[in-house]
């Protein structure tokens, strides 16, 4: 196994991530500091063999794998700075240990799935899976259905072209839209390119997560709930890495 899966398994955060550090050098492997092509060494019963560090801190074995969704309120930050006092991480428990799965930006809300199941998270994010996030989006005046077939068919901005997505009307100034791509701040600069502003931002659903599930009640802004099993078997039925 390489040494990035092993780390994302041991819920320090995304495959992403464990790259990171290693890349930092804060991660050392039976003494010497660690790279990216490092083998880990498991035994019959998956026992890691080798000394893992992280900052001189022993990692010894895998958590609990933990799956959250969270509808995030606007003003939040996904990003886990402990010095920020709007950031999601005093928002967390302090175990299991959990990382956003994506990012939405400060003045969007909405759902978040948070988990500390890295090789979930690395299938989730990277492009090249293109699985699908659903928005409910108003804009700060009516638009017609040029707007909607603009947005659908892609859209240029700052020497990027969007790929075709599903767009359709809620009314004269919302829509809703399914993307497969994870842009930065993609909605809002689409809108912004074809001269509509975005005031309400809500992501609804990631894959077969959806945040306004009835018949689990309703999850208010700011509140967080484990998935069910039923959930997690759906979604990684959905991920194929059941």
């Amino acid at each position: 196994m390489r040494l990035a899966k092993y780390l994302a398994q041991c819920g320090i955060g995304s495959r992403r991530e464990a790259c990171r550090l290693i890349e930092a050098g804060r991660i050392t492997l039976n003494g010497r500091i660690a790279c990216h092509t490092d083998p880990i060494h498991l035994d019959e019963s998956l026992n890691c063999l080798d000394s893992i560090e992280l900052d001189g801190t022993p990692i010894i074995q895998t958590e609990t794998l933990a799956y959250w969704m969270f509808n995030k309120a606007v003003g939040t930050d996904c990003r886990l700075l402990e010095q920020d006092e709007t950031s999601l991480i005093h928002l967390l428990p302090k175990a299991p240990r959990l990382y956003p799965v994506g990012r939405l930006d400060k003045d969007s809300r909405g759902l978040l799935l948070l988990t500390n199941d890295g090789e979930l998270t690395h299938k989730l994010m990277h492009p090249s899976f293109a699985h699908s996030k659903t928005y409910h989006v108003r804009l700060d005046r009516p638009f017609n259905d040029d707007f909607v077939e603009q947005m659908a068919s892609g859209v240029r901005y700052k020497y990027l072209q969007t790929l075709p997505c599903h767009v359709h009307r809620l009314s004269s100034d919302s829509f809703e839209i399914v993307l497969t791509q994870g842009l930065n701040r993609q909605i809002r600069r689409m809108s912004k390119a074809l001269g509509y502003r975005v005031i309400d931002l809500e992501r609804i659903a990631l894959m077969t997560l959806n945040l306004h599930e009835l018949a689990l009640g309703e999850l208010q802004e700011g509140q967080m709930r484990p998935l069910t099993e039923s959930e997690i078997a759906e979604l990684k039925v959905a991920l194929t890495i059941i």
